[in-house]
């Protein structure tokens, strides 16, 4: 009986196990995912930034492109994001090849080529991908160049998987990206020139062990859409699809079982092992002393189990804490037992930051911990601050025992994953050159304070200004001054507005600055201001601005507030230019 009833406890255990990995297989996949979808939407983000330069439109109808500006630029993404091989194309409306950063090659017509491209001009919409063609598998932003919303040419950026598995090696996840044999047959200058038999490899940094274990075994055995344990790893897969939804190929994941936690198994180990043994004891009659020892025994060996964890581990009886392991203190280091952490904070709860997407102490009315053990399945974070630290957290938490209820509570660190979101984020709204908004963070900015004006009812006014004969500028002086200007201007307006105004590129020297809580006449005052400051500053050059400058009206479409200012900017401009205009 007490055989069977191990081998009971260690079929579950197994059970467990197999739950485990396949938890682990799934967040792979999952974060994987995440990961391609956010440089996909980060490499949109670019290309839009990049299509609004008006010296661009200039530039393709005169078949001149500044090959150095994109040198530059494309330099400065290596050394100031997380992109450190982007290409960039730019075609003309007839889909002819005017520049690639990758290739001296141009003058080539791509409309029997590429159907992606031709569907772009036809529809002016912008698409983002993943693809593969004659050099690589690769991440695409396609966005078309408009002039009065008519189609003059297409920008291209493209990206690779390289700094997506960069990023995967943070959490321990080793990555193969492999492209599948028909698409292999079509390179012709493959990028990283690693093959494995008929399949190419698009990482650089795919892991030489890792390949020569896909030569062993076959590269086919390691597209799979749940999960294999291969030696001391678990492999997982995720389909690389392009638009159209065909399997261009694989992104594979191995991770090392040993930097897998393994506390959840192990605490059911003990658990039922408990149970177990206590009902054997009290049959058998074993009377106090003889329960002391064993106790005694088993907090040992539970102590070491949820020592050994990576993870934090908290054991709770629902509302106060009980025990916690050691990587606890590696983050609440100022203290060094759970007396003293406890004599300045009852509970872990009460350094969850108060922010949206993020564990509170009260979760729709129910207390922290019951709201975890009510919504297992779904993915729970906490940010926590401590002294000047940030750290996040995946937070999960189970029942460890009957009765009188305790339960553990793990919290995984991902702040790195979270950082790398948060950042991703920053850079899709984020001008690369200046630092300030983009048009895509004016464009949701816009929108909700238009909303809150209207529903708040407060005044809101806009500005939009623009250098004066800044072609002349780039013309005389160069691409690199022309930057240089357009960084320490934005830099010298955002010193004289308020931190509540929101302060964009909108084109190549075109600016807009939303102001809430502003009339047109107090708006008037401080473009007027900004105007004098800027001439009189003469840093890198001398330049002057003009202003144009408009009210909200309540009701009034964001198309028709955007046409107002435009044309009272364009009033400043052939009016004498260096004025402020107010519509």
């Amino acid at each position: 009986m007490v055989w069977q009833y191990v081998y009971y406890v260690n079929d579950k255990k197994e059970e467990r196990k197999i739950v485990n990995y396949q938890s682990q297989a799934l967040n792979m996949r999952e974060r994987i995912e995440g990961m391609i979808l956010a440089k996909q939407k980060s490499t949109v983000a670019m290309a839009l930034s990049l299509s609004n330069d008006t010296e661009l439109l200039q530039s393709i109808r005169k078949d001149d492109m500044p090959n150095e500006y994109y040198k530059d630029l494309i330099e400065n993404f290596k050394k100031n994001t997380l992109y450190k091989n982007i290409w960039i194309q730019i075609l003309d409306k007839d889909l002819n090849s005017h520049y690639r950063s990758w290739t001296d090659k141009k003058g080539d017509n791509l409309k029997n080529v590429r159907k992606d491209l031709v569907e772009v001009i036809k529809t002016k919409k912008v698409t983002y991908s993943i693809s593969s063609g004659r050099f690589d598998l690769t991440i695409k932003a396609i966005v078309p160049i408009l002039s009065d919303k008519e189609v003059i040419g297409i920008l291209e950026i493209i990206s690779h998987f390289n700094s997506i598995a960069v990023e995967m090696k943070k959490f321990d996840v080793d990555s193969i990206v492999v492209l599948n044999k028909e698409s292999t047959k079509k390179l012709l200058y493959p990028f990283t020139n690693i093959f494995i038999h008929d399949y190419y490899i698009a990482n650089f940094n795919a892991p030489v062990d890792l390949r020569e274990r896909l030569k062993e075994e076959g590269v086919e055995k390691y597209f799979i859409s749940d999960y294999r344990v291969d030696g001391n790893r678990i492999v997982t897969s995720y389909e690389l699809k392009s638009l159209s939804g065909q399997t261009l190929g694989w992104y594979i994941m191995f991770k090392k079982i040993d930097d897998i936690s393994t506390v959840d198994s192990d605490f059911f180990m003990f658990k039922w092992l408990a149970i177990g043994l206590l009902i054997m004891m009290a049959l058998a009659g074993v009377i106090n002393i003889a329960m002391f020892y064993f106790i005694r025994k088993q907090k040992v060996y539970y102590k070491n189990i949820i020592d050994s964890s990576t993870n934090i581990v908290i054991i709770n009886d629902g509302k106060n804490l009980i025990d916690v392991n050691k990587v606890f203190f590696k983050y609440f280091y100022n203290s060094n037992t759970l007396e003293e952490f406890m004599s300045t904070c009852e509970c872990i709860c009460d350094l969850f930051t108060k922010e949206d997407g993020y564990m509170q102490k009260e979760m729709d009315g129910v207390y922290w911990v019951d709201y975890l053990l009510q919504h297992s399945a779904k993915q729970n974070k906490a940010k926590i601050q401590y002294d000047d630290k940030i750290y996040y957290f995946s937070v999960g938490a189970s029942l460890v025992s009957q009765g009188k209820h305790y339960f553990s509570i793990v919290l995984s660190d991902i702040t790195q994953e979270e950082k790398y979101k948060i950042d991703l984020e920053y850079q899709s709204l984020t001008d690369a050159l200046t630092g300030i908004g983009n048009r895509r963070y004016f464009q949701n900015k816009i929108t909700e304070e238009i909303y809150n004006s209207s529903r708040y009812d407060y005044a809101l006014s806009f500005v939009m200004l623009d250098i004066d004969y800044f072609k002349r500028v780039n013309d005389e002086h160069g691409h690199g001054v022309g930057d240089n200007i357009l960084i320490e201007y934005t830099k010298f307006i955002s010193l004289m507005i308020r931190d509540g105004d929101a302060f964009c590129r909108i084109g190549g020297e075109e600016f807009m600055i939303i102001l809430p809580h502003t009339d047109k006449n107090a708006a008037k005052k401080l473009a007027e201001k900004l105007r004098v400051e800027v001439e009189n500053y003469k840093k890198v050059l001398p330049i002057t601005m003009s202003f144009g400058v408009v009210e909200y009206i309540k009701g009034e479409e964001i198309e028709y507030i955007l046409k107002r200012v435009d044309e009272a900017l364009y009033n400043a401009k052939t009016d004498g230019r260096n004025r402020v205009v107010v519509r």
